[in-house]
């Protein structure tokens, strides 16, 4: 009986025991000071100007780690009890919210032990007032935190700019305080812009002094950062500061001499040396010097194309000064210029935006053999669109239309996606995107390339044809155009934004230019052209022309577009008699030319609109069709003559284009 009693109560025990469920508290360890600090990213160091509801996010103190995990928590017990069933707390336990409370705690204790712990603490205080933009402070109380600011950190300002929230409490001042505090603070942070350009933290501060400084304090950085430019190039903070400082800070001289810094140990302990020379001034000096300036800039050059840089302006003018050095003799240079090719080959397109890496990037398509085009090319054409449209990479495209003998691989590159109803006419209408295309149309003419443009792409091509090209120049431009002629045709026809384009000078001048330029392609003369002019000559003659809505009197230069296709290739202004005058041996183009000139005249005179075509800008277009069809000896002139002899009472001296037809009838 008595076995059966234990056996029982064990049995009792067992079952409560089950049934009582014990929950562990999470036993977290407290948050270090490294761990917090490491935790914060680089980004939380970029323009402070955040409302009062964002700085509330803001990650400027440690404790917000600690309260992130606050909103985890609820009021909880040691222990869950489930209901109906019996649980035991341990007293020696803390809550977590009691735990989080002494790691926060313990947390602004080290704060307050650090150094100048307690004036840091007070100056974020006045900044948090100081930033905030919504309200934004007043100046006069902007001027009074700042003043308050600086008291108290004038002599710790050298232990501010490199912790990641009170660094941020430096770039506020610099943004609004006075000139001679911005310089008060440039000095006291001398022998430390080198530190700061390396620093996550520190960059940023540096920036703020170069874009709020004055000139003065560009030039204290821009020497104290002198001898040290090659080790920040290729280091990932410094680089961004030293591609600000470049770009956008530096004078023509500053410029240089932070390039010479990278022709070697020389250039960069002594500033001045090599002042006033160039890099192949230099070279051609010395021998020995040669070599050593070429391996100094392309060992700058490499690692910061391997670490992604290449897109960094700076570097594009230490490749210019590289790449001219080997210009200077390709064949002694042609191993240097395989590696070199071979080097950025497949990040070219990081060339082409600026103005040093576009000519960087010509050279190289023009030393470039057969082989090595083709790669150029394939790392180019996922950027057919930018690289037509920037100011520098269409200079490229045109090099390479120059340069490659493949004009089927040139063509379906860059052309064949181009010349389509949705990408020809924005194209036509900006002013850099057009000149691929009317180089292909006209070669270059100097109508649309300037003389130092024009000498640069000539220059190109001449050490092209040195090295590797052996196409003629003129065939295979004109292989191009032959591919081109009809697709541009069809493109501007399928658009239907004519109306668009003639409204637009350049676009009209595109229009005009394709009109009157020949080709031999029969669909383009019998369809495409005659379709084209048409809808010109509905847009430009048909209608009252008076009216406001006429592009002759709403666009006034859509006049000399209307008197170029009256010249076609048959007439043209002589400066010299200062008369039009008629070409011999001139390439008759249909649809325009004394065509157009006489299909005008029916035009006018057929629906007596005589009278409105004697003044202002339509009168100009009525000279150049009389003086087109008396040059050319058409029955259409007497016709004219007669009808103008009729209107005369009606024309006025006071008005150019009336007194002009008075001269002429």
């Amino acid at each position: 009986m008595g076995n059966k009693l234990k056996g029982a109560k064990r049995q009792n025990e067992a079952v409560a025991a089950s049934n009582t469920k014990r929950v562990k508290l999470d036993n977290k360890e407290p948050i270090t000071q490294e761990s917090s600090d490491s935790d914060l990213s680089v980004s939380e160091n970029e323009e402070e100007e955040e409302s009062p509801a964002e700085s509330s996010e803001d990650d400027l103190d440690d404790l917000d780690d600690l309260d992130d995990l606050d909103k985890e928590e609820s009021s909880e017990e040691d222990e869950v009890v489930v209901e109906g069933e019996t649980s035991t707390v341990d007293p020696n336990k803390k809550t977590s919210k009691e735990q989080h409370s002494e790691q926060k705690k313990l947390l602004s204790d080290r704060k307050l032990q650090r150094k100048s712990g307690a004036k840091v603490q007070d100056i974020k205080r006045l900044w948090e007032k100081l930033r905030v933009n919504q309200p934004a402070p007043t100046k006069a109380q902007r001027d009074k935190l700042c003043d308050e600011i600086w008291e108290l950190s004038h002599d710790v300002i050298n232990d501010l700019v490199l912790k990641h929230d009170a660094s941020r409490v430096v770039q506020t001042l610099i943004k609004y305080s006075s000139k001679e505090r911005r310089d008060k603070i440039v000095d006291a942070l001398k022998g430390s812009f080198y530190q700061l350009a390396t620093s996550a933290y520190g960059k940023y501060l540096l920036i703020k002094i170069l874009h709020y400084g004055s000139k003065e304090a560009r030039a204290v950085i821009v020497n104290e950062l002198h001898g040290k430019l090659r080790k920040l190039m290729r280091h990932r903070e410094g680089a961004y500061v030293v591609e600000d400082l470049f770009v956008l800070y530096s004078t023509a001289a500053q410029k240089q001499q932070m390039i010479r810094e990278f022709w070697g140990s020389e250039y960069a302990v002594f500033r001045d040396s090599g002042k006033g020379k160039t890099v192949v001034d230099i070279i051609r000096e010395s021998s020995e010097k040669k070599q050593l300036i070429m391996q100094n800039l392309y060992g700058t050059i490499k690692p910061s194309v391997e670490k992604g840089s290449t897109g960094f302006q700076i570097l594009h003018a230490a490749m210019k000064e590289y790449v001219s050095i080997l210009v200077e003799d390709i064949d002694a240079n042609d191993s240097a210029i395989r590696d070199f090719i071979d080097l950025l080959a497949e990040q070219f397109a990081e060339l082409v935006h600026t103005q040093e890496g576009s000519e960087v990037a010509c050279y190289l398509i023009a030393l470039a053999n057969a082989k090595e085009r083709k790669g150029i090319i394939k790392s180019l054409k996922a950027h057919r669109q930018e690289l037509i449209k920037n100011e520098y990479g269409n200079v490229v495209l045109i090099t390479l239309f120059m340069a490659v003998d493949d004009t089927v691989l040139t063509y379906k590159s860059f052309c064949s996606e181009m010349f389509t109803a949705e990408e020809l006419p924005p194209l036509v209408q900006d002013k850099f995107s057009r000149r691929p295309i009317l180089y292909i149309l006209r070669g270059l003419d100097g109508k649309y390339f300037a003389p130092n443009v024009k000498q640069a792409l000539l220059k190109y091509q001449d050490l092209a044809y040195k090295k590797t090209s052996k196409k003629d120049k003129e065939v295979k431009r004109q292989e191009l155009f032959d591919k081109s002629i009809e697709p541009i045709y069809k493109a501007l026809l399928d658009s239907e934004e004519i109306n668009k384009l003639l409204s637009v000078n350049i676009g009209a001048q595109f229009i005009t230019d394709l009109l009157i330029t020949p080709t031999s392609n029969d669909k383009v003369n019998s369809q495409y052209r005659p379709q084209l002019l048409e809808a010109v000559f509905d847009k430009t003659i048909k209608g009252d022309v008076l009216e406001d809505y006429h592009l002759l009197n709403k666009t006034p230069f859509i006049s000399r577009s209307v008197k170029a296709l009256m010249h076609g290739n048959q007439f043209k202004f002589s400066n010299d008699v200062k008369k039009l005058i008629q070409l011999e041996n001139a390439v008759e183009i249909p649809g325009v030319g004394v065509e157009f000139a006489e299909k005008t005249v029916d035009e006018i005179l057929n629906n007596n609109q005589l009278t409105n075509w004697t003044r202002g800008q339509p009168a100009f277009v009525l000279v150049s069709a009389y003086e087109v069809l008396q040059l050319a000896k058409s029955n259409k002139t007497k016709t004219l003559h007669q009808q103008l002899k009729k209107k005369q009472k009606n024309m006025s001296k006071e008005d150019k284009g009336s007194k002009i037809l008075l001269e002429l009838i």
